[in-house]
């Protein structure tokens, strides 16, 4: 590697393909990696990761759910839902039963320690959406949410030429 090389100056966020110019995919990963730490930070003290506090939200908005489907709605393999609900369990947050015509399925649902949980770390990550969405009028926010829904939706269509 050249002096040159060595020497060469990494752009700051919004500088150079990290602004405006870069690629929106990896536009997209710079925000996420950003969002994400930052969601980290909020959980931690609480001694909950991210993937905890999304496999909490879905049985929250689902109860009952089994596995697979939490792995699917939680966007995690089914081994690492197995990992984080075993966790989750030992932590008292969550309850497992028999599915009522699967046999080998089990119903999760949310203790009331789990609910309480939930609680505290919605608190503190909707704190960290407020920052997220500062300064932006709720009409693009809006424009934004359909768009990363719409994203989300494409997955299932068919790759088109480029334009």
């Amino acid at each position: 590697m050249s002096k040159r090389q060595s020497e060469t100056h990494i752009p700051a966020v919004g500088e150079g393909k990290r602004g405006v110019e870069g690629h929106i995919g990896y536009l997209l990963r710079q925000a996420y990696a950003v969002h994400r730490s930052r969601l980290e930070q909020a959980l931690q003290p609480l001694g909950l990761t991210l993937p905890q506090f999304s496999v909490l939200t879905m049985l929250s908005a689902y109860p009952g759910i089994a596995g697979a489907d939490l792995a699917r709605l939680s966007l995690l393999t089914p081994q690492t839902i197995c990992v984080i609900l075993n966790n989750l369990e030992k932590a008292g947050f969550i309850r497992r039963s028999a599915h009522p015509v699967h046999r080998r399925a089990q119903c999760i649902e949310l203790s009331s320690a789990g609910l309480l949980m939930l609680k505290n770390c919605k608190q503190r990550v909707e704190l960290v959406e407020q920052i997220l969405l500062k300064g932006v009028p709720a009409k693009e926010e809006e424009v934004v949410r359909r768009w990363l829904v719409q994203l989300a939706m494409t997955d299932a269509m068919p790759m088109s030429e480029p334009r």
